[in-house]
């Protein structure tokens, strides 16, 4: 049986936000772990360093997930540092929010680029590498469900992201590797935060019967339900860890 304590995980846009937050949980949890990033080579290793730091293991590796040979890099990376890939969490991701008739072709590309073509790359790879009895976790948003207008092209690519999910699900089954999705609805992160005044956030906090926006360990605690002991059972699925907002 594999367990925790000797296994490696790859956690893609991982030097900040939500990829941050599961990064430190998983290595609490005994995972070896992979903090991919695209440019912030800084925070990335403050990271390493930090987990490092309290007990646990990790590399800075850095990938655009949207080339596929940056990608094969990372696992190599991994491979060359722990010995084995078991778990892939497909958390990086762009959103540029425009109306359809409005949308810039240079946004609608780097999007299609990071989010599908990016989640494609990463579930590719580990498809053929990942250990039996391994977990990948994609990421979704609950914005597929709400439909709300300026989403419509990073809709569209976590719609994406659910259809392969579903499908890798079954493709990989016989070896024991479950596919899931997370779809998260609004994460306080400092993304999200950056430029909005009080009364949206509130606004955006009363949409949600709990009455507040996520928070990244909210996610992350998802994420280590899925990839963890207990979470064997669960395959093929979309779980919409938003409060209830949809």
């Amino acid at each position: 049986m594999i367990t925790s304590t000797n296994r490696a995980a790859i956690v893609t846009g991982s030097s900040r936000g939500i990829g941050a937050a599961i990064a430190r949980r998983l290595a609490s949890d005994g995972f070896a772990v992979v903090i991919n990033y695209a440019g912030s080579a800084g925070a990335a290793a403050t990271l390493v360093d930090e987990i490092e730091k309290a007990g646990g293991r990790a590399i800075a590796c850095q990938a655009d997930v949207g080339d596929p040979q940056a990608v094969k890099r990372m696992f190599d990376a991994a491979e060359a540092a722990y010995g084995d890939v078991d778990v892939l969490v497909n958390n990086a991701g762009i959103m540029t929010l425009a109306p359809v008739a409005q949308m810039d072709e240079t946004a609608f590309d780097r999007t299609i680029a990071i989010n599908l073509k990016g989640t494609f790359n990463g579930l590719r790879e580990a498809a053929n590498r990942l250990r039996d009895g391994g977990r990948i976790v994609n990421f979704s948003s609950s914005v597929v469900g709400l439909y709300q207008p300026a989403y419509g092209v990073y809709a569209a690519t976590k719609a994406a992201v659910e259809a392969l999910t579903h499908i890798l699900a079954k493709e990989l089954g016989s070896r024991g590797i479950t596919v899931n999705a997370v779809a998260p609805g609004p994460v306080a992160t400092e993304l999200f935060l950056d430029g909005k005044d009080q009364a949206t956030l509130d606004r955006i906090k009363g949409m949600n019967p709990l009455g507040r926006l996520g928070e990244v360990d909210d996610i992350a605690r998802v994420v280590a339900l899925l990839v963890g002991p207990d979470g064997g059972w669960i395959n093929g699925q979309i779980v919409r860890a938003n409060g209830g907002v949809v």
